[in-house]
């Protein structure tokens, strides 16, 4: 019998929550959005009003009537691209330790610093 091995670290990714960002592939490219929420388990985060779906529910429970709703899907976190807030274009970003010694997210093409303290 194998043994499977978990990696327990937590994943870092360019992108946090309520930050501004644009799809850079698939069928919203080009559209910017504010991320909802980053799943990481799966390499994920839900753009607001961006990748939407249609779902069909029955009625119950939570929603009183059925019917078609639509909703964000969540989009693979490498087909996001952050906005940097001073330039306004979809930008790398880049990480700076501070003298304090704490690390800040940066763009790479203005230098602007990205993380709002």
């Amino acid at each position: 019998m194998g043994y499977v091995l978990f990696d327990m670290a937590k994943k870092k990714f360019h992108i946090k929550k309520n930050d501004k960002v644009m799809v850079i592939s698939g069928k919203d490219k080009g559209k910017i959005g504010t991320v909802l929420e980053v799943i990481t388990k799966k390499d994920r985060a839900k753009v607001e009003k961006l990748n939407i779906v249609k779902r069909h529910t029955r009625p119950g429970g939570k929603a009183a009537q059925g019917g078609i709703v639509e909703k964000e899907s969540p989009i693979h976190i490498s087909n996001l691209m952050l906005i940097c807030g001073k330039c306004a274009e979809a930008t790398r970003m880049g990480i700076k330790i501070l003298e304090d010694g704490s690390k800040v997210r940066f763009c790479k093409k203005c230098g602007e610093i990205l993380d709002k303290q």
